[in-house]
């Protein structure tokens, strides 16, 4: 190794922080078995990383390097602080403890078992999937905030308060034993759905997607399922990021703008991935009554095998949504259902549907709502309104791609000469 640049220091630092965060942190936490010091260890390795690749240069296996360091600095903690266990027990495990807890619960991945970790009872629900999503995952706050459709600070509090209960009340944290995996199942499905759902539209950036966090959510989800092969939910899971994943490469042109799913080549679709898809589709809803992943696979799953957009079996696609909206009355799943309305009953009874998700405020800066009803608006030839709408939309989004497409459209409905709204 030699010295490089600090620009191409702090280019590698980023990217091995994309990359390696969960594996280090999961790795430092089987030495602190503290969630809060091994972030610190981390967040300092981190920082030595940037002066150390500046002067040495970028270690051929950056993620190692890391997790050493991580390590190294968690242990000489623990030696300035011989009282840890009985100040601060955030996860208490047996002595050995790498071994796997007993009765076949074993978790194949230290990702995976600090998922589970994270995902503890004692928290709510939404505390739960949040701090897992910022430790583990390693996802801004921000972006956090925009997939529960609540403001930055709001979520940066509830992580604090998550994190302050298990400090303060002593919550022993350990990796559960197979018949406790059940009750932490929900909650851990919603992790790996989150983070697949930034990884397919990320919040902010230039690119569209980022292709790091998909990789993850799809790893996680296929250990998952070896872990719990038997459980119909983590098939749809499965399914779901399968057959969405497989036209990631489709969703933009050569030049990085967006395409609408009917102008994707649907040739170029990943069919291995699409056919593994399907078949757990089927199995996740064999039987009836299938749950919200199972159901939003098979939704995607219609997408993926139609032949064409127009020839997407739209009246099947507005039945699932029905279902899912009973099993998940969610905001965001009525608009895509209003989406599925116009393409069966048309634009005006969809626009009707949107009229009352409009007073719903947990979609007042969700970029989306704005967006569609600026498109149905177009197609009934309403162009002013549509006007109106982009121009609302385009104020919400923060990923380029997702505003070069909005530009676009809005230009298209705009007289000559205008410039469109301010960044």
């Amino acid at each position: 190794m030699c010295c490089v640049s600090r620009e191409a220091a702090e280019r590698a630092v980023a990217e091995a922080h994309r990359r390696e965060w969960a594996f280090v942190l999961a790795a430092t936490v089987r030495v602190t078995r503290d969630l809060d010091v091994a972030e610190e260890c981390v967040q300092d390795a981190y920082v030595a990383a940037l002066d150390a690749w500046s002067r040495d240069g970028v270690p051929r296996n950056p993620g190692a390097w890391l997790t050493t360091a991580a390590r190294n600095r968690a242990l000489d903690v623990l030696r300035r602080d011989k009282l840890f266990r009985t100040r601060m027990p955030l996860l208490v495990e047996r002595e050995g403890a790498d071994a796997e807890p007993a009765g076949g619960g074993g978790i194949p991945d230290d990702r995976l078992r600090l998922v589970f970790t994270c995902c503890h009872p004692a928290l709510a629900r939404e505390a739960q999937v949040a701090l897992t999503l910022r430790l583990v995952c390693g996802v801004a706050t921000p972006d956090i905030a925009g997939a529960f459709l609540v403001s930055e600070p709001t979520m940066a509090a509830r992580i604090t308060r998550a994190k302050k209960k298990i400090a303060t009340a002593g919550i022993p944290y350990r990796v559960p034993p197979a018949a406790e995996l059940p009750r932490r199942l929900d909650a851990v499905l919603t992790v790996i759905h989150l983070l697949y759902t930034t990884a397919h539209t990320a919040p902010t950036g230039a690119s569209l997607t980022r292709a790091d966090l998909a990789t993850r959510a799809l790893d996680l989800a296929r250990m998952l399922l070896a872990l719990m092969p038997g459980e119909r939910e983590v098939k749809g899971l499965l399914a779901l990021l399968l057959v969405t994943d497989a036209r990631r490469a489709t969703r933009v042109d050569a030049d990085g703008r967006l395409l609408r799913l009917e102008d994707q080549d649907r040739s170029l679709w990943d069919r291995e991935a699409i056919e593994e898809g399907h078949h757990l589709v089927v199995a996740a809803l064999r039987g009836g009554g299938g749950g919200r992943f199972g159901l939003q696979a098979a939704i995607a799953a219609l997408h993926a095998t139609a032949p064409s957009y127009e020839q997407t079996d739209w009246p099947q696609v507005l039945e699932l949504y029905g279902a899912l909206l009973a099993a998940w009355p969610s905001p965001v799943v009525a608009l895509n259902r209003a989406i599925a309305v116009s393409m069966v009953h048309g634009p005006e009874d969809a626009l009707a549907d949107l009229a009352a998700l409009e007073g719903d405020a947990r979609l007042a800066a969700y970029r989306y709502l704005p967006a569609t009803k600026a498109d149905l608006l177009r197609r009934l030839g309403r162009g002013a309104e549509a006007v109106e709408q982009y121009e609302a939309a385009l104020k919400l989004a923060d990923n380029e791609a997702e505003r070069a497409f909005l530009a676009t459209r809005l230009a298209e409905l705009s007289p000559p000469g205008f410039e469109g709204v301010g960044p």
